[in-house]
């Protein structure tokens, strides 16, 4: 799905207009309401303006998915660290959940696997929590490789927010949330930071985390190192 290319400040200024102007119409009416009539005549402009910065609906849809969860994406690659990643690894779920509800109709089209490959901007979500659990790993707290662990959070918030919003809201329990969060740090999680003589699983990913860090090495010898250790935490 190709869309025009602005190629001047006035050009971006408009497109910019009819994003926000879309993404307030999905928010408020849900997907089926962003059609290119609703829109322009939200943006105040003709129909037909809409098809020279967007080839159909679902390019705008897309653009509109994009605009606003970069600016969540952005919003949670600024939190700065408490000194706790554990209880940083929970807000970080807290923060997903919380904008998953109040996102319904984005949400749905950021989880739609018929939209195709997954965005930049929601790759560069999955890196934040990439981040997250990193830091968890090499304070010694994950039993489990870094990327196993990643997929399980990502699954499970995906999961339980998609649950949650399938039920009315006046019904929804949002204990679900919380249960399945504990259900993964339970799977993932050592109770205490792990010691040499502990399990050579979480040892190993927690080297891991801080392999590419460690200066002495050459980028050869990191990848190598890193590669052991991930055979190690499989």
């Amino acid at each position: 799905m190709a869309e025009v290319r602005p190629d001047s400040a006035g050009r971006h200024k408009t497109r910019t207009n009819i994003v926000e102007c879309a993404a307030q119409l999905l928010r408020e009416r849900g997907a089926g309401a962003v059609t290119t009539r609703a829109v322009a005549q939200a943006a105040g402009m003709q129909a037909p303006t809409i098809y020279r910065f967007f080839e159909d609906k679902d390019a705008l849809l897309d653009a509109v998915a994009e605009h606003v969860f970069a600016t969540y994406v952005a919003g949670k690659a600024l939190v700065e660290d408490s000194g706790d990643p554990v209880a940083d690894l929970r807000a970080g779920w807290d923060t997903h959940v919380g904008f998953g509800l109040a996102n319904a109709a984005l949400f749905g089209l950021l989880t739609d696997p018929s939209r195709g490959a997954r965005s930049p901007v929601a790759a560069a979500g999955l890196e934040v929590l990439r981040a997250k659990v990193r830091r968890v790993a090499a304070i010694g707290r994950l039993r489990v490789p870094v990327g196993r662990a990643v997929d399980l959070i990502h699954a499970a918030g995906t999961g339980a927010v998609l649950t949650l919003l399938a039920t009315p809201p006046e019904h929804r329990d949002l204990d679900l949330a919380d249960a399945m969060y504990e259900a993964v740090m339970r799977s993932i999680l050592t109770d205490v930071p792990t010691l040499p003589s502990d399990s050579a699983t979480a040892v190993a990913v927690a080297f891991r985390a801080l392999a590419p860090k460690l200066p002495m090495l050459t980028a050869a010898e990191s990848a190598l190192l890193s590669e052991w250790l991930d055979r190690t935490g499989d």
